[in-house]
């Protein structure tokens, strides 16, 4: 189990070509499975962009793997994408046999969908509750500036 809460990640190996350094955010979410309608201990943490689904080879690598659990059976190998952009949060079903589900009153089934903090989501029969801090977590990747991009007063 992952627990990623006012975790940050930094990677400071240059990028090749650039000079100097920059930080940027990666927003970091998570993903709470939902039981009998009781949220569990069972936490997949990531950064976004995510995809969520099961890993397979013939399709590769899966942000958030949920082959071991037994909500895996209801998930496709690539089920649905997790994004955010300016800090709004979606959810984009990716061709699912089983269909992306966002709660309001009730489940709906949605090709894309605006997520927030505390959203319910379904994917098949798998719930599970997204969660981001309010003020965000993030990921800091320091990325490589071109020397003209900086200020030498600062």
């Amino acid at each position: 189990m992952n627990n990623m809460e006012n975790e940050t990640m930094t990677a400071t190996d240059p990028i090749e070509g650039t000079d100097s350094m920059e930080a940027t955010a990666i927003p970091l979410g998570r993903l709470v499975v939902v039981r009998a309608n009781v949220e569990t201990d069972e936490i997949f943490a990531f950064a976004a962009p995510a995809t969520i689904g099961r890993f397979d080879p013939s399709v590769g690598p899966i942000d958030v793997d949920l082959a071991g659990t037994p909500e895996g059976a209801y998930v496709s190998r690539k089920h649905a994408k997790i994004t955010c952009e300016d800090g709004t949060w979606m959810i984009a079903d990716l061709g699912s046999s089983n269909g992306t589900y966002v709660r309001g009153d009730d489940f709906e089934k949605v090709e894309s969908a605006a997520i927030t903090s505390g959203t319910e989501i379904a994917l098949g029969n798998a719930r599970f509750k997204f969660y981001t801090d309010s003020a965000p977590a993030v990921a800091v990747i320091e990325e490589e500036v071109a020397p003209e991009e900086v200020d030498p007063t600062e």
